[in-house]
């Protein structure tokens, strides 16, 4: 326990400390603490990128959605490889206007495309508590892997707790620039335990990825396929349709792109993070190794396959290692959401409040705004009981409702008005937040409806009467506003 817990240590600390060196130290602006100064190039941006993407979610939620789903797991490559080719697209006006306007935050972008200060409100609140879901799910693994490395004898409040310190520390001494170079170590380090783990566990135990296979199908038939109730094909494509489009609607991710020198890395990037992807696929096949070697694992349970199994295979110093990739897959990108949150608090919230504020002063609010934003998702954190992959589905829910409004503003013609794409995303937005606190869904409705009509996914759902709200309001007021920049 002690040899398992000490290297992951070690290592997580020696990784922050080279990133808190490397930081930016004239940063005095917000601009210069949250992008970096807006100087990053190809490789940064797309290890930035790569670093929010692959999180704690790809160490342990993927790992563990296989061992307790079977066959539903694959819809996280599908939809993350559609959203990198969509990126191609998407980001270079992204990045052009808010270049040209010198944005810092995504409710700064709406603001402009719709010239609304309170649609930009809007959209910090939607962002605030979209970003609350993911850095609870980074803070969940985090006490995952610390507990089960130290085999108990630390405890998930605790390891939760100093991670929360450490990360929001590491965040005001830091910044952008800090946390773009603790996402290189943290990427390469991840490559390399999840390729490991993922072809050396099916040869360890089964002979290889097919006999890995076969035996699943034999001892468990239909595993690996979708099942007929619950997870169906229905909500397989309409989850992958809707994290593809939320997949860059995240506030972190979103704002990456401001980081970018030029329009041209994110062309780029878009060719080769479907490669990225892989990382993933590694990580589910340690999943499916674990299905017959580690039984019994339930619930929220799941979620310890991957860490489990390497404890059952390995000697310690290589489990804590592991843990160690586990460990900065959870604090990297949760500096990054931090920074995220903050900026946006105190840009558009603070600011707002006070507009005059100096740069220093609202540099000093963001700083102060980590804390706060750390307090609550701690909280959140000790008391929620979803699994990772279940938490994840639930943010994807939530700020994909930004997508129709998004896209809209990037149309010759845009045919939303300011006052159509709020009400449509108030409209996604509420009709996820009455399903997630109340338990109400298609089938509460219209029970007698058909299986595949019930088992879309809700947030799906909430987007669709996202975009018929917001047609039928900005109809009522002024269908077609003056042209807005074209999709190039």
């Amino acid at each position: 326990m002690l040899i398992m817990i000490s290297v992951a240590g070690t290592v997580a600390l020696a990784v922050l400390l080279a990133g808190f060196f490397e930081k930016n130290k004239r940063a005095v602006t917000v601009d210069q603490w949250a992008l970096g100064g807006r100087r990053f190039g190809a490789l940064l941006v797309f290890v930035l990128m790569a670093g929010e993407i692959y999180t704690t979610f790809t160490f342990l939620g993927a790992s563990g959605f296989a061992y307790g789903r079977g066959g539903a797991v694959f819809y996280i490559l599908a939809y993350s490889c559609l959203g990198f080719v969509m990126s191609y697209w998407l980001l270079p006006p992204i990045w052009r206007f808010a270049t040209e306007m010198r944005l810092v935050t995504q409710p700064d972008f709406f603001a402009k495309k719709y010239n609304s200060a309170l649609l930009g409100i809007v959209v910090a609140i939607v962002g605030l508590i979209a970003l609350i879901p993911y850095l609870i799910l980074q803070l969940k693994g985090l006490g995952i892997i610390t507990e089960t490395l130290s085999q108990g004898r630390i405890k998930t409040p605790v390891a939760v707790g100093i991670g929360a310190v450490v990360m929001s520390l590491y965040v005001v001494m830091s910044g952008m620039r800090g946390s773009a170079w603790a996402a290189v170590v943290k990427d390469c380090t991840t490559w390399i335990v999840c390729a490991f783990l993922g072809i050396y566990l099916p040869y360890h135990y089964y002979g290889g990825i097919g006999e890995m296979f076969r035996q699943i199908e034999i001892a468990r038939p239909g595993f690996t396929a979708l099942p007929e109730t619950g997870q169906t094909i229905v909500w397989y494509c309409s989850t992958i349709f809707l994290s593809a489009l939320g997949l860059y609607m995240w506030p972190h991710t979103f704002c990456s792109a401001y980081t970018s020198k030029s329009a041209i890395a994110f062309r780029k990037n878009a060719v080769v993070m479907p490669i990225y992807s892989l990382v993933m696929m590694f990580a589910m096949l340690v999943g499916f190794a674990a299905v017959l070697q580690v039984p019994g694992l339930e619930g929220q349970q799941i979620d310890l396959a991957l860490l489990k199994l390497s404890i059952a295979t390995f000697d310690p110093w290589v489990v804590g290692l592991i843990g160690a990739a586990g460990v900065l897959a959870a604090l990297v990108p949760g500096a990054t959401i931090l920074i995220t949150g903050a900026t946006v608090i105190s840009n558009n919230i603070c600011w707002k409040l006070f507009p005059g504020l100096s740069p220093y002063q609202l540099t000093n609010c963001a700083r102060i705004s980590v804390f706060f934003i750390t307090a609550v998702a701690v909280y959140f954190t000790l008391t929620g009981g979803e699994s990772i992959v279940a938490i994840l589905i639930m943010g994807y829910s939530i700020v994909t409702q930004l997508f129709p409004a998004l896209f809209a503003s990037l149309l010759r013609q845009n045919p939303f008005t300011k006052e159509g794409a709020m009400a449509g995303i108030v409209v996604g937005v509420g009709t996820v937040g009455i399903v997630s606190t109340t338990g109400l869904n298609i089938a509460t409705f219209f029970p007698d409806a058909p299986t595949f009509v019930k088992e879309v996914n809700t947030g799906f759902i909430a987007m669709s009467l996202n975009v018929m709200v917001a047609l039928l309001v900005s109809i009522a007021t002024e269908q077609w506003p003056a042209p807005s920049e074209r999709l190039r």
